[in-house]
């Protein structure tokens, strides 16, 4: 078993792995939006109306400085 054969499998196994990744990632983000989850074309947008005065596209509720140093 040479390098070269080594350098084979690794490659195949690297591929089959970035598949396997890359494939459930698209999934997760499929169901995600099916499921009302998210709403990816509203981030979509968000390259063309990138402004400093744009509302943002989600509302977070952010903790205050008093809830901070309690914690």
């Amino acid at each position: 078993m040479g390098i070269a054969e080594i350098q084979a499998y690794a490659y195949l196994i690297g591929s089959v792995i970035a598949v396997v990744v890359l494939y459930s990632y698209i999934m997760y983000l499929y169901k995600s939006e099916k499921s009302g989850e998210k709403d990816y074309e509203k981030f979509g947008k968000l390259a063309l109306d990138d402004n400093i005065d744009s509302k943002p596209l989600v509302k977070r509720d952010l903790p205050s400085q008093h809830e901070k140093k309690e914690k």
